[in-house]
This record gives structure tokens, sequence and C-alpha cells, in this order.
């Protein structure tokens, strides 16, 4: 996980938007899918791997040549830039071209028993090697208990004989409108080479939105409409009624944010302006919201919803009115949440669209706000970042096949608890 000189951030975690990709466009679903598909024409294959670590049998670079997927933006000192494997996967490029993405397969990918193949969504901040393969990547901490496995759900699911792929996305906090979009292609290239009609989504925290969206139709104006060839879509820990930790725990979450305070976390900030040491200082570069030209952080922004009238704002934070609600504070000034709501929150429209009821849905959440070295989510039940309510959320499903909250799991532990995996299986067959 990550470190700083003081707090870490809940950034990462989310898991941890909107932003010029043109109109939310809600389309009519196709009601069933072709037996088999080509390869769609805007996938280019760029490169494989066969050399990867942490289990994987191999890893393919694809670019979309869709006009539409642009560059997006990077925070400049380079905290959001692609590292370990995955730069080597991305020809070495630290900010990739939101149109490129990984798709890595398991072992086990074109024997596996199972009829119906896997695809893993990862979360903000992550990695299909951190998330899926091996939650101890990242070090101490990074799978939110004091010792990390080696081993996560893509071991699990392909021991069983499923047929498991996972994506990687360019930017680790970007627009879930675009990253909807290569979710498609992901699932159509899964198409292709096993000669299914469909694939079940496994989405995790963040991931939970582009997989949503990918069902939903939510898309940008160039974007392509769901095609009818998902068959389960379940989310973990998935922040499906939306999330504000950021802004009613803004001070405490801040200082893994803001270097003055010795903060280095790639998370958005909910303020502009901030004390550090005696020293007021802007980074524009971390707002949630398009800020003197930078927009780092889309894709938290999408995932932002108001739960004060539920369960109130943290009293005990610095500056905690002005935070939530905008303003200036004592040591600080922002926008408020819902500045950055009104920028580009996808919670309300993905609601509103709803998901297909040909689509079965599970929601899994944890119980357990014990994430160690962050300030966990305390307001009410949750799992230390999302709130129980939230990720049980089940507005705009049309079919829901189960819920389930593991009691003993936080945020990060969802990706490879044992009773989370068990759960995930058991849907999954």
């Amino acid at each position: 996980m990550w470190r700083s000189g003081r707090r870490r951030g809940a950034g990462w975690v989310l898991a941890g938007v909107l932003a010029l990709v043109g109109a939310i466009i809600p389309s009519g679903t196709a009601t069933a899918a072709a037996t088999t598909a080509a390869v769609p024409a805007n996938l280019t294959l760029e490169a494989t791997y066969p050399t990867v670590a942490n289990g994987w049998d191999h890893v393919e670079r694809y670019l979309d040549t869709t006009p539409g997927f642009r560059q997006e933006q990077y925070p400049p000192d380079g905290r959001g830039n692609q590292d370990g494997q995955r730069l080597t996967f991305f020809g070495g490029v630290k900010q990739p071209f939101s149109g490129r993405f990984l798709l890595y397969s398991a072992p086990g990918w074109n024997t596996g028993a199972h009829q119906v193949p896997v695809l893993l969504v990862h979360g903000a901040n992550d990695n299909p090697d951190r998330a899926w393969a091996n939650p101890g990547e990242s070090g101490g901490y990074g799978c939110g208990a004091a010792s990390c496995p080696s081993t996560g759900l893509m071991q699990k699911l392909a021991g069983q004989g499923y047929r498991v792929f996972a994506i990687g996305f360019a930017h680790k906090q970007g627009d879930n409108l675009m990253q909807a979009q290569e979710v498609g292609d992901a699932v159509a290239l899964i198409r292709a080479k096993l000669g299914v009609p469909q694939v079940d989504l496994v989405g995790w925290s963040k991931g939970e939105m582009s997989t949503r969206a990918y069902v939903s139709s939510v898309k940008p104006s160039w974007g392509r409409p769901y095609a009818g060839d998902v068959r389960k879509l379940i989310t973990l820990g998935g922040p499906n009624g939306g999330y504000d930790y950021p802004f009613a725990h803004g001070w405490a979450h801040d200082f893994s944010i803001w270097p003055q305070c010795g903060g280095a976390i790639n998370a958005p900030s909910p303020h502009l302006h901030m004390t550090c040491y005696g020293t007021y200082t802007a980074h524009p570069e971390f707002s949630f919201t398009p800020t003197s030209g930078y927009d780092d952080y889309p894709g938290q922004r999408q995932m932002l919803a108001r739960w004060d009238s539920v369960f109130g704002i943290d009293q005990t934070q610095q500056d905690w009115y002005t935070t939530y609600y905008g303003g200036q504070g004592f040591y600080t000034d922002g926008g408020g949440i819902q500045a950055a709501i009104d920028a580009g929150s996808l919670v309300a429209p993905l609601k509103q669209a709803g998901v297909p009821a040909s689509v079965t849905a599970y929601l899994l959440a944890g119980g357990t706000p014990n994430i160690l070295g962050i300030y966990n989510e305390n307001r009410g039940p949750s799992d230390g970042v999302v709130f129980v309510s939230s990720a049980l959320d089940t507005t705009g499903f049309g079919t829901v096949g189960g819920t389930a909250l593991i009691a003993t799991a936080n945020h990060l532990e969802l990706g490879w608890d044992g009773a989370a995996s068990a759960q995930v299986a058991g849907w999954l067959n």
C-alpha cells in the first residue's frame, strides 16, 4: 500500500470524471449477443508479453482507435505514473494514452471447465497484479491487513476451473466512461478468443463504476452502447450509492496528499489551499473539480454522492464545515462536495439508466472499518471507506441475484479474503 510522512489517505483505496468527453447518453441495450464474436475493428493488438509475474499466463496491450479517446492529465509530480511491470507492458510510457489498456490472462484461460469466463476489473490507484494476483505486491498493509498474502482471487478462481481475465487501465484514476468502453472491448476480445456468447464481470471499488456504466450504456457521446454480452455483474465494495469520505474527513485525508505536509499519495483533495507547517500553499492539480487547467482525478469525482443527511459529517476534523460545504476555513479552502458532484458525478446517472434485467447483479460489502494506517470511515457501518448501505444499494439494478456482507473484511480485504472469495465463486457458479 502507500505510505506518507503523516497519514495515508483513502483516495488510493478508491480504492481511492466526467472531463470533456461529451454528454452522458443512456442508450437502448442489445437483448442478446451472438454466440461468437470477431475482434472489433477498432482494436489493435500492439504487443504480447509471455513472461509475467504473479502467476499470470500472459498480457496483451491493445489500442482502441475510436475517435474520442484522449490523453488524460496526470499529476505533474509523477505520483500517478505507471510503475512496476505495468510500465513495461505499456511500452515504457509512464503516462499512457487512455485509449490503451492491458488484458491479462490467467493460467487455464482457454482450458478451464466453466463455460462463462470472468473479467476482473480493479479499483482506483490499483492494478491487476496487486488487486487480483499478489495483494502483497505493494508491501506492508497494501492488502488491508498486517500480513499480506501472495495470491488472490485470480488464483482462487483459476484453481476452480474458471477462465479468468483482468483488465489494466492506462490512468489509475481515469474517467470511468472511457474505461467502461474498454471493459466492453475486453469482453469482446474474450468472446472472440473463446467463442462464447457472454462474460461475467467482477468490479472492485472504482471498478464497479466502469463495469456498471458498460452494461447500463452510460457512455460518452462517441461511445458504443452495451452489446448484450454480460451474464452476471458482481460488485465488491462498490460505491453503488456513492461515497463522500474525502469531504467528510478532509483534514485527515489531506495529510497523505499535500506534499508540504509530507504526503505523496495519488488521490484527490477536497481543498485548493491548505496550511502545512505554517505555510499556506495551493495545489489545484489535486482538486476533485477541474481547476486552473488541471483535471487529474476524473474517476474519483464520478463516485461522489452526499451522505451528510444520513450519517452527518465528522465534526472532529479541522475546518469540517467549509471542507464539506465549501468556503474558507482556518487552514484550508475549497469548493465543497456539491460543486464536485455538479462537475460530473455518475452516481445518479447510473441509477437512472439502470442495469438491464438480463444482467444478474450480486453486491458484496465489507463490514469492518479497520484499514491500518488511515482514518477509517466511522460515521456509519462501513468497510473503512465505503458505507455498507452504499455498497449494497440495489437502486437501478433490474435483477438482483443476491447481496452479502462479509462482516470481518475491510475494503482492501474484499479482493482476497477467504469468505469473500468463496462468496464470489459461489455467485459465479
